[in-house]
């Protein structure tokens, strides 16, 4: 069997005494689209947070290409080609688009801050920026600020700047939050594109099972901060845990007490 990009083995975070993420393995194939869904407070954003270096784990053990980065801080994950983005998509709004991307494709470190010293009118660093617009079809409003485009539009420049670090691998959290339909199925055509035509590996954590169905080649679903299922679209579909877990009233009281909580106990952060 091919070694996953990602390979996550008895992940555990854990806030306090309550955890979020209990003793979850994923395995993440290089060149695909894979998705991560459950209800709300199933421990996803928990999960991402960790795998990114934005939460450290109870437990564990995190392999990204071959390599252990469990014990590595956010920065040098993306330094790695691990990127991510956000639920809310926070752009600077007094910057174009095209600044936007500049941005975030600017890599902090030593040897930036000496050319930055010695060179500070050095023009900079565009073709992984030119890119990510191309990607995400963002040619026609890199002169506009954040406040004069659309949400379906904000929220593709926040996959543009994840990729204008040229990851290897981009964990999405929720970037089909607020979008009507047209706009969910852009970015899920963009989204299916990525592996494909540009070789960057997804894991897209979203509620628009539409989206997830459609441009997935395999799920995993978390309830309650467990695995309860992992499959291709056509099998989660007709899995009795997961529709249990999506449409079942047991442990709905639970649940909802859960995400009620907030963040710091497990819930989603959801929009």
């Amino acid at each position: 069997m091919t070694r996953p990009l990602l390979d996550v083995q008895g992940l555990r975070v854990s806030y306090g005494g309550v955890v979020a993420v209990c003793d979850v393995d994923l395995q993440v194939a290089q060149g695909t689209v894979h998705g991560l869904i459950g209800p709300n407070g199933a421990g996803k954003t928990s999960m991402i947070d960790a795998l990114t270096g934005y939460q450290r784990p109870a437990a564990g053990s995190v392999t990204f290409d071959g390599r252990s980065i469990t014990h590595l801080r956010a920065h040098r994950r993306a330094r790695l080609g691990l990127a991510r983005t956000f639920q809310s998509v926070e752009l600077f709004d007094d910057l174009t688009v095209e600044e936007n991307l500049l941005v975030a494709s600017e890599r902090a470190g030593v040897g930036r801050a000496l050319r930055d010293l010695f060179m500070p009118a050095r023009a900079p660093e565009r073709a992984a920026v030119d890119w990510a617009i191309e990607v995400c079809g963002l040619g026609a409003i890199v002169d506009r600020m954040p406040a004069e485009i659309s949400t379906g539009q904000r929220k593709l420049v926040g996959v543009g700047r994840a990729l204008a670090q040229r990851p290897k691998l981009v964990l999405l959290d929720e970037p089909a939050a607020g979008l009507d339909t047209d706009e969910s199925q852009e970015l899920g055509r963009r989204l299916r594109a990525l592996p494909s035509e540009h070789g960057v590996t997804v894991l897209l954590v979203d509620h628009d099972m539409g989206l997830v169905l459609g441009v997935c080649d395999r799920l995993t679903v978390l309830d309650f901060g467990r695995r309860i299922a992992e499959g291709t679209p056509d099998e989660i579909r007709t899995d009795a845990r997961v529709l249990e877990a999506y449409l079942g009233s047991h442990g709905e009281a639970e649940r909802q007490a859960r995400v009620a909580t907030g963040p710091a106990a497990g819930g989603e952060r959801t929009p």
